[in-house]
């Protein structure tokens, strides 16, 4: 009897730590710690790497939940870009606006914990360090703005785990 009971308590634990209203999805993306998602983001995640552009290397994460339609919607996603010609906050601005088919002048300046970044509806992004940057977009008719600004700030840099601790 007292086995099964320790099994109910070990099976509701379970359940309460993966049930809704926790953060699924956290941990390490290309080096970096996922601090913030929203509570009632969706459970399914995917991680992707690919080259579209120019030695530009994406590593994204995505969450991505089932419609009542029966179709498929983001509610999130964090892409780590890495190219050795993001040197300047400009110049990733003007990749991001040739990327997403945006006018420059459509993004507004943020700042990011201590690192200056440029928004617009949705999405945020920041230059790191020279090579690195970082962008979060996030369905704003579910979380709205505030969220897009939890998750970006709580998006930080792995400290000390070098190339062994991305991905």
């Amino acid at each position: 009897m007292a086995g099964l009971r320790v099994l109910a308590i070990v099976a509701g634990l379970g359940l309460a730590l993966t049930g809704p209203g926790m953060t699924e999805g956290r941990g390490v993306l290309d080096g970096f710690v996922i601090g913030h998602v929203p509570g009632d983001v969706a459970t399914s995640t995917s991680d992707f790497e690919y080259e579209p552009e120019d030695g530009v290397r994406f590593t994204s994460r995505v969450w991505e939940r089932e419609t009542d339609d029966g179709g498929h919607a983001v509610d999130l996603m964090i892409i780590v870009m890495r190219a050795g010609r993001f040197t300047a906050l400009d110049g990733l601005r003007d990749f991001m606006s040739a990327y997403h088919e945006r006018a420059p002048a459509s993004w507004t300046n943020v700042q990011i914990g201590a690192r200056p970044g440029l928004k617009a509806a949705g999405q945020v992004f920041w230059l790191v360090e020279p090579g690195v940057a970082v962008s979060v977009t996030i369905d704003t008719a579910r979380f709205g703005d505030g969220e897009l600004m939890a998750v970006a700030e709580g998006v930080r840099e792995q400290r000390g785990a070098g190339e062994a601790g991305r991905r």
